[in-house]
């Protein structure tokens, strides 16, 4: 990729829905960009589909900004910035209670939020010049629900969803700014089947619909031209299921 080439940047695009972003975004002609952390054999397919791979951790400031500079070193302008990066920790695990909640915070606050300030021209620069760029935040479902066992993960996602009404003001008109908040989107391989059962229940419509419906609704943002400040719900009726 050149200069000039506008790509969508995707963090934590190397499995799962970040995996399935990429790979249909660029199937669809968009120049792709992920971030990645650990080492993956799929990493060399994505170079061979010509998604370009970078490597960094988002653990602390110094990572995430090393990262802002490579983008802003290497790419004129940018079509969208996807924060896909993100981890699920519970407390009372090894790590103390504070570690976890400053772990949680720095990935889904901490890196968002100086990534949309660092990179935030070069997403204006591609929307004075095609009249729209995006921010897209990867939400959950329990920033509006909470969680016993996740507290810190619920709050950071909480935060994220704050930050998306922050930023849609201040990059308007030139970028749109969204979250999506999905709950059970796919399962994990080493889940059983009454596990599985038991999950898709919470939801009205009773399934997991797999990596495809989150990609269904990132395409949705980057195509639409009047949404902004706004959280797409992929829950299934979740928040309906307990109603009488």
């Amino acid at each position: 990729m050149t200069a000039k080439t506008s790509p969508i940047i995707i963090t934590g695009g190397s499995r799962r829905l970040g995996l399935a972003a990429a790979q249909a975004l660029r199937a669809a002609g968009y120049p792709v960009v992920v971030s990645y952390r650990k080492q993956r054999p799929v990493l060399a397919r994505l170079r061979r589909q010509g998604i370009e791979t970078i490597h960094t951790d988002f653990a602390d400031e110094d990572g995430i900004l090393r990262f802002a500079e490579q983008l802003r070193t290497r790419y004129g302008s940018l079509r969208a910035l996807i924060h896909n990066a993100s981890e699920w920790l519970a407390e009372g695990g090894k790590q103390s209670d504070g570690e976890v909640l400053q772990r949680m915070f720095n990935i889904h606050v901490t890196t968002p939020f100086l990534l949309n300030q660092v990179c935030g021209e070069l997403l204006c620069r591609h929307g004075e010049k095609h009249g729209y760029a995006d921010v897209i935040h990867m939400s959950d479902y329990v920033a509006s629900s909470g969680s016993r066992k996740h507290i810190a993960y619920a709050a950071s996602k909480a935060a994220l969803d704050n930050l998306t009404l922050s930023f849609a003001s201040k990059f308007a008109p030139l970028v749109k700014v969204n979250s999506i908040a999905p709950a059970l989107l796919m399962f994990n391989h080493g889940d059983d089947a009454a596990y599985r059962e038991k999950a898709s229940k919470k939801s009205l419509l009773n399934a997991a619909p797999g990596e495809s419906e989150g990609v269904n609704a990132i395409r949705y943002l980057l195509d639409s031209r009047y949404l902004t400040g706004k959280t797409i719900a992929l829950d299934g009726g979740r928040h309906l299921a307990r109603a009488g």
